[in-house]
């Protein structure tokens, strides 16, 4: 099972760590990894394009994904950036635990 923690909300920062394996299908061949993988990169790479966004990022091994993203400043167009990118990974992880919910569990703090 691929365990996600989400952390965000009205603010300038944003946390998600994903550590496991869907165990859906084969490795290689996993479409319930697959989902939450390009969910998650996908945020990150947008977040790491956005003006004024500090972002950590940490794939260490297959089955793990982590970054951090915080506001560099005050303005309140970054701030809106990051939470709109939290919801987006809300609403898809959300939408993937309804539909596989033996193979991901999202966790939001």
């Amino acid at each position: 099972m691929i365990s996600v923690a989400l952390s965000y909300g009205k603010g300038s920062a944003l946390k998600c760590q994903a550590n496991g394996h869907a165990g859906f299908s084969k490795k290689g061949q996993d479409i319930v990894c697959s989902a939450v993988t390009v969910l998650l990169r996908t945020a990150a790479e947008v977040l790491s394009h956005t003006e004024n966004v500090s972002l950590i990022f940490d794939a260490p091994d297959r089955g793990i994904i982590s970054f951090e993203a915080s506001a560099k400043s005050e303005k309140t167009e970054t701030k809106i950036q990051i939470e709109c990118i939290g919801d987006f990974l809300r609403t898809g992880l959300k939408a993937l635990t309804k539909e596989f919910p033996e193979n991901v569990i999202l966790m939001e703090e």
